[in-house]
């Protein structure tokens, strides 16, 4: 094996975010709003990435607003080429990534498609607040605008009197409260 492939095959073992610039990765799969699979690098050794976004958190997929989370994403970014900048690994061994594509009107066009803000920006997803120091201060203001307008506008998870973010879904499965929540808010009775 030659010292060439003895490196690529190093630099492809190492999760994302532990290489230095952004990649270009094709997505192939969406588990829900704000995670997908991409896969990077050429045919043949190609390797498998999942991908956590920076900057949202999405309705967990038995929330309400959850399965619509998840498709809008699809539509964002599924089968499409991505450029993934990657910060850091989370606990579960996902790359957290700041995820841009090409808009829609433009497919083969430049980058230029934030799909994190995109899906706060549709009401699809949170600001995740908790993490704001992980985006630059710009990326902050973008999607604090854009979670501002969409609530005021009422639109997607907004459109819930009062949506319950994923960060206290959570605290609430975990007690066993979470579904008997949204049994409540999809009017269904106990």
């Amino acid at each position: 094996m030659t010292l060439r492939a003895l490196l690529l095959g190093a630099l492809l073992a190492l999760p994302l975010a532990a290489q230095a610039g952004p990649r270009t990765c094709l997505v192939v799969g969406v588990s829900d709003g704000d995670t997908i699979t991409a896969r990077c690098g050429p045919a043949g050794s190609y390797e498998q990435v999942k991908v956590r976004f920076n900057g949202i958190d999405a309705p967990e997929k038995r929330q309400p607003f959850g399965q619509r989370s998840k498709e809008a994403l699809s539509d964002l970014v599924y089968m499409k080429d991505a450029q993934l900048d990657c910060g850091k690994v989370d606990r579960y061994g996902r790359s957290v990534c700041k995820v841009m594509v090409s808009p829609t009107s433009a497919p083969n066009g430049a980058k230029t498609l934030d799909a994190g803000l995109a899906m706060v920006t549709v009401g699809m997803a949170w600001w995740y607040r908790a993490y704001a120091k992980e985006q630059t201060p710009q990326e902050r203001g973008q999607y604090e605008f854009a979670e501002f307008e969409a609530k005021a506008k009422h639109v997607g998870l907004w459109h819930d009197a009062e949506p319950v973010p994923p960060w206290e879904w959570r605290k609430e499965d975990a007690r066993g409260e979470g579904h008997a929540r949204a049994r409540r808010l999809n009017g269904v009775s106990n």
